[in-house]
């Protein structure tokens, strides 16, 4: 048996971006999932309010830096803000990395509501693109095995 496939989510502070990418595709069997961030800042609060919001129970993340996840062999690291991919240092254990650029809800100012509007928009935007990322590298492996 093959082992899970391994994606790594990077972002720059492992807030809420990346958080939401790695709460999705832990969520699909035959993943294994983590993200990191280049200058964690702490789980926004928001992430895990809009995660919550579609059954999704991330209270007890954490933000993690990338250096946490260096010495591991990922089969995909995923950057999905621009900074990141900038400041992302090379990982040695990535057979490939990819760029999905999300825009950053954490930067969005005004009520709370269009705060907590903004967080929405990104969790629902970035739900697709990760199943899509994961059935390809779960396809790629089932033809290599």
């Amino acid at each position: 048996m093959s082992h899970p496939v391994r994606i790594l989510v990077v972002c720059t502070g492992n807030a809420a971006r990346s958080q939401m990418a790695e709460a999705f595709l832990a969520r699909i069997p035959g993943v294994a999932a983590a993200s990191a961030g280049t200058h964690p800042a702490g789980v926004h609060p928001l992430t895990v309010r809009v995660l919550a919001e579609v059954g999704i129970d991330w209270t007890g993340a954490r933000s993690k830096p990338i250096t946490e996840m260096l010495d591991r062999e990922w089969d995909l690291v995923l950057t999905v803000c621009d900074n990141a991919r900038e400041a992302c240092p090379v990982v040695p254990g990535a057979r490939r990395t990819a760029h999905e650029s999300f825009p950053d809800p954490a930067a969005v100012g005004g009520t709370d509501e269009e705060r907590l509007a903004a967080f929405r928009e990104v969790r629902d935007a970035i739900a697709a693109p990760m199943a899509t990322v994961a059935a390809e590298l779960l396809a790629e492996q089932a033809r290599a095995s």
